[in-house]
C-alpha cells in the first residue's frame, strides 16, 4: 500500500520507525507545532523482553513474525497445535530458536517474557489465565473475549502480580490511523464531532471458513477495529445508544449463511457520533476504506487497505501527509512495542486489556442491537 501526495496540498513526511526516542527523523509542515507527530512503532531502548508465539499459524507466520523481525524483537520459541505448521518457522525465521511440544513446555519457559497469545478465540481466556499463572505479560489477540465479567478476574490477577496483559488492536498503529490518533489528540481539529467509515472493498473469503459460523460476525469480529479505532477518537466522551443492523445482499451465495452488509451507529451524549458501513463484497478496481474524522475546528480525510493517505484540512490549510509504513505489518510491530515499553516503564500499555474491555462493550451492543434488528440499544459508558 503507498500514499501520494495531492498536487498543490501541503506536504509532511511520515515518521520512520525510532526505536527507542519515538520521535521523527524529520520536521514537516503540519499545523501549530511545524513537526508531525510520531506515528511509528516504537520499542524500549536496551534488551528487549523475550517473546514466544502461542498460536503460530497463517496470521502470525504472515504478520506477527515478520513485524518483530524487522524490530529484532528475539522470539524464543513457537508453538502450534499442528506441528506441521510450525515445523519450517526456524528455518524462515532464523531467530526463532525452539518449536515447543506443547502449551506447558512454552509457558514453562524461563526464557519467555512475553507470550503472544494468537489462537482461535475460543479458549483464549483459558490460555491467558495460564500465561499469567506462568508469570508471564500477554499479547493476546483480538477480539480477546465476548465474555465481558469472564475477563474482569484476570484482569484482577494480572494487576496483583504486576503483569501486563495488552490486546492486539493492531489496526491502532496503521499509518492513517495512528497519525490521525495523534493529530487529535494534539487538538488538530477541535472537538470531535462525526466519525465516518466506509468499507469500499471486497470482502475476504467467508462461506467456508471458520467466521461463518460465528453469528453476526461482521459486526462482532470483523468490524472490530473500525469500532476501536472509533472509540479512541470519540475518547473521553460518554456514549447513549447504539444501533447496529446486517443482512443478506444481492448476490451473496446461499453458502455464505452470514450478512455480508453491516452497519453500526453509535451516539454520545453530547451529540457526536460515529457510523460504520460494509455494504458488502463490493466490486471495484480501486479498493479502499476511507474515512473522515470532522471536529469543531477542522477535518481529517484519509484511507486504510488501499489508496492510503491522510490529510488534515484546517481553516485555509490543508495538509496531505506522505506516510511511511503500512498496517501489515506496521500495526503489529507497534502493539508489541507499545506492550515491551510498558513492561519496561512499569505502566500499563495503551492497548491494555482493561483499556479495550470499552470497545468489547460496544462490540456487544452492537451484537444486541443487530440481534433485535437494529433496535437501538442505550449503553451508558465512558469511553
Amino acid at each position: 500500500m503507498s500514499s501520494g501526495t495531492a498536487p498543490g496540498s501541503g506536504t509532511a513526511p511520515g515518521s520512520g520507525v525510532a526505536r527507542g526516542s519515538g520521535t521523527a527523523p524529520g520536521p514537516g509542515v503540519a499545523w501549530g507545532s511545524g513537526t508531525v507527530p510520531s506515528y511509528g512503532p516504537r520499542f524500549p531502548d536496551g534488551p528487549l523482553p523475550r517473546v514466544a508465539i502461542l498460536g503460530c499459524g497463517q496470521i502470525a507466520q504472515t504478520a506477527h513474525l515478520p513485524a518483530y523481525a524487522a524490530h529484532d524483537v528475539d522470539v524464543v520459541g513457537v508453538w502450534s497445535r499442528r506441528r506441521e505448521t510450525t515445523e519450517t518457522v526456524p528455518e524462515r525465521f532464523p531467530g526463532v530458536r525452539k518449536v515447543h511440544a506443547s502449551v506447558e513446555e512454552l509457558l514453562a519457559d524461563p526464557e519467555v517474557d512475553i507470550v503472544d497469545i494468537a489462537t482461535p478465540a475460543e479458549g483464549r481466556l483459558e490460555h491467558v489465565a495460564a500465561a499469567l499463572a506462568a508469570g508471564k505479560h500477554v499479547l493476546a489477540q483480538k477480539p480477546l473475549t465476548l465474555d465481558v465479567e469472564g475477563l474482569r478476574p484476570l484482569l484482577a490477577q494480572a494487576r496483583r502480580r504486576g503483569l501486563r496483559v495488552a490486546v492486539n488492536q493492531n489496526g491502532r498503529w496503521a499509518p492513517q490511523w495512528r497519525l490521525a490518533t495523534r493529530l487529535i489528540e494534539d487538538g488538530a481539529i477541535g472537538d470531535v464531532v462525526g466519525v465516518t467509515h466506509l468499507h469500499d472493498k471486497p470482502l475476504p473469503p467467508l462461506a467456508g471458513t471458520p467466521f461463518d459460523d460465528v453469528p453476526h460476525m461482521l459486526v462482532t469480529d470483523y468490524l472490530l477495529h473500525w469500532v476501536d479505532i472509533t472509540r479512541c477518537w470519540l475518547r473521553g466522551k460518554q456514549v447513549a445508544t447504539v444501533r447496529a443492523d446486517d443482512a443478506r445482499v444481492p448476490g451473496q451465495p446461499a453458502a455464505a449463511r452470514n450478512p455480508w452488509s453491516a452497519s453500526v451507529e453509535v451516539r454520545c451524549t453530547d451529540g457526536a457520533g460515529a457510523l460504520l458501513r460494509i455494504v458488502g463484497d463490493v466490486r471495484t478496481r480501486h479498493p479502499s476504506c476511507p474515512f473522515w474524522v470532522h471536529g469543531t475546528d477542522g477535518t481529517l480525510r484519509g484511507s486504510i487497505l488501499g489508496r492510503d493517505h491522510l490529510e488534515l484540512e484546517r481553516g485555509e490549510t490543508t495538509t496531505r501527509y506522505a506516510l511511511e509504513g503500512a498496517w501489515f505489518v506496521d500495526g503489529f510491530a507497534g502493539v508489541m512495542g507499545e506492550l515491551m515499553c510498558a513492561v519496561v516503564e512499569d505502566r500499563e500499555p495503551s492497548n491494555s486489556a482493561a483499556d479495550n474491555v470499552a470497545s468489547l462493550e460496544l462490540t456487544l451492543a452492537a451484537r444486541d442491537s443487530a440481534q433485535r434488528g437494529g433496535a437501538v440499544v442505550p449503553l451508558p459508558i465512558q469511553l
